[in-house]
């Protein structure tokens, strides 16, 4: 089970988080931090996985952002790894050639993205063209009701 998702730049500021599991707000606060510290004191030759606390740490860079995932030991790891290129690979198409400002000003987009891609802690979706076509579809929509 997936615990968190966070988007974090080089500087530790948490760009998006979501959670899985139920944490008080000093809890998150204090998880993001530790976490944010953990990462950026890795060497970039070291693997991806990292073991935090009672989980696994799995996260990727791209462009100065860190894709983190929380999740259970038992979980597949390459399988988390490759959630994060798909979920990267869909942004990078939604929103064309996505940089840190997306995530930023269009956060909502990136939530509806994610929340077509991670149901209740668990990956829903690996298609890269069905999470796209319902995007679009929301996109749709939101162009109607104006």
């Amino acid at each position: 089970m997936i615990h968190f998702f966070l988007l974090q730049n080089r500087q530790g500021q948490t760009r998006i988080a979501k959670w899985y599991s139920p944490f008080e707000h000093a809890e998150k606060k204090k998880l993001q931090a530790e976490v944010y510290r953990t990462l950026i004191q890795r060497p970039s030759k070291h693997t991806n996985f990292v073991e935090f606390r009672n989980y696994s740490i799995i996260y990727r860079r791209y462009k100065g952002v860190f894709f983190i995932i929380c999740c259970d030991p038992s979980d597949n790891e390459m399988a988390m790894l490759e959630a994060i290129h798909l979920f990267v690979e869909c942004l990078d198409d939604y929103f064309v050639e996505v940089c840190e400002l997306d995530l930023v000003f269009n956060f909502y987009k990136v939530f509806a993205l994610l929340d077509e891609f991670i149901l209740g802690g668990e990956l829903q979706e690996s298609s890269k063209r069905v999470i796209l076509d319902r995007m679009a579809l929301i996109g749709d929509f939101e162009k109607k009701s104006k």
